[in-house]
């Protein structure tokens, strides 16, 4: 389960799937998901998915790349869907978060108070 959790920390931004998942665990598809599922709390699918929206807060604080440049370097294959995954995890918009980090960069919050309140919620 690690070596599958760790390809996926690893290549967040490419298309993973449950099989290609499970022979790097050597272990059949169902026994992957069910075992990942019990082991670290959530599917490979919604692992993967928070992976990739933690990466995107990243650049959306520290880049200027457009919202949908950073939809497809994270991996989404959708604008749409990218930002419908990251307002579920987030619980705002990339544009919202994106305005209220730098809100929060430019009043000189300490950086711990800062990354605790933009820290996804699950």
């Amino acid at each position: 389960m690690l070596r599958a959790r760790d390809a996926m920390d690893r290549s967040y931004a490419k298309p993973l799937d449950v099989p290609a998942l499970a022979r790097i665990a050597h272990v059949s598809q169902a026994h992957f998901t069910r075992t990942f599922r019990a082991t670290f709390g959530e599917t490979p699918h919604r692992y993967l998915q928070r992976r990739r929206v933690e990466r995107a807060m990243f650049l959306l604080r520290e880049t200027d790349r457009s919202v949908t440049a950073i939809c497809f370097e994270v991996g989404f294959g959708s604008p749409g869907t990218f930002s419908r995954t990251f307002h579920d995890i987030v619980g705002r918009s990339p544009r919202t978060y994106r305005k209220e980090a730098r809100q929060a960069a430019a009043t000189n919050v300490p950086t711990c108070f800062t990354m605790a309140w933009m820290r996804p919620s699950a």
